[in-house]
């Protein structure tokens, strides 16, 4: 049976905010913008489109959890990342809090930081490839992630790993 394990509490509180800001700024520029009539509808556009954007990176946050099952664990980022690990090539999860700096990666480690943190460490025996959204392929052989409830997260993750990990 699947478990999911959600991410996106963490990012909320941001999410939401942004989604305020920007609806009050639609307001605002559309008064100023009124006597303007294209300026003011490319702007609205434009402006409405923003709110809906960071609504949807909410939206796909929430609905595109981790998910821990019986083959494999398989890490998300909202509709950015899938990344599939098979269970025999994990030698060790453990809750980690980490506060990853976004200018410096190390070398096979993939940070996959939600409101600028993570909480899982995942110690694979052998690399595999993480797809970005463009293509690019990486070799990753240490998975940090982050989870609403980590230490729930990786003791789903040990009750399922084979018994010689």
């Amino acid at each position: 049976m699947d478990i999911a394990v959600g991410y996106a509490r963490a990012q909320t509180p941001t999410a939401y905010g942004l989604v305020f800001v920007f609806a009050i700024e639609t307001v605002g520029v559309s008064f100023m913008l009124a006597p303007y009539p294209v300026a003011h509808l490319v702007m609205l556009v434009l402006d409405l489109y923003t709110v809906f954007l960071v609504l949807g990176l909410h939206a796909a946050a929430v609905t595109r959890p981790h998910v821990v099952g019986p083959g494999e664990l398989r890490v998300r980022r909202g509709a950015r990342l899938d990344l599939r690990i098979p269970l025999e090539r994990i030698a060790s999860a453990r809750y980690d809090l980490r506060f990853p700096d976004a200018n410096k990666s190390e070398d096979g480690v993939l940070d996959v930081a939600i409101a600028s943190q993570t909480s899982i460490t995942i110690a694979l025996t052998q690399p595999v490839t993480a797809v970005s959204l463009l293509g690019r392929r990486t070799e990753v052989h240490t998975v940090r992630c982050h989870a609403d409830e980590p230490q729930t997260a990786v003791a789903a993750i040990k009750r399922l790993l084979p018994m010689d990990s």
